[in-house]
């Protein structure tokens, strides 16, 4: 078998060494696209904005939850990047003891050129891949993102209102 080729085995530890790898590539490029705005945010704020655009306002233990991280570290990132304007907080419209946190236009700013830089980025190294093995790191991206949970970077944005 070349390296090229799919292994034909469902050996775990292939696919988990084969995954390692691509990470480091990955984390490699996410970390190229922060560096534009890492005197602004760190990479778990970036983290946190990405989260409000993939699933809108929250409140701040849904957030919390979503990072995989206490409350109060939840709530000292939502402080800070208050402080600088990325993100505000609101009260709900259901209730006016809830408040919600949400991306200010430019926490979104921040969010799309980030992903905009990712993008051109990943699309280059993508563009030097074999055609036909394409669709096939599609098929195996998409059921791996899946079973992680993770939303589609595709999917649309909500706007906000859940």
């Amino acid at each position: 078998m070349t390296d090229n080729e799919p292994p034909e085995s469902d050996d775990i530890d292939e696919v988990t060494t084969a995954v390692l790898t691509a990470s480091r590539l990955l984390v490699a490029i996410s970390a190229r696209s922060l560096a534009a705005v890492e005197d602004t945010v760190t990479l778990p704020q970036f983290r946190l904005l990405v989260v409000l655009s993939s699933h809108g306002p929250s409140k701040l233990v849904t957030l919390a939850e979503r990072l995989a991280v206490n409350p109060s570290t939840a709530m000292r990132m939502v402080d800070r990047l208050a402080a600088t304007g990325l993100v505000d907080r609101q009260a709900s419209p259901h209730s006016g003891r809830e408040i919600l946190i949400q991306l200010t236009g430019a926490g979104r700013e921040v969010v799309d050129n980030v992903t905009a830089r990712r993008r051109t980025e990943l699309a280059q190294v993508i563009a030097r891949m074999p055609a036909e093995q394409r669709g096939i790191l599609v098929t195996a991206l998409r059921a791996f993102t899946e079973a992680g949970g993770e939303p589609s970077a595709a999917e649309p944005i909500p706007l906000g209102w859940n």
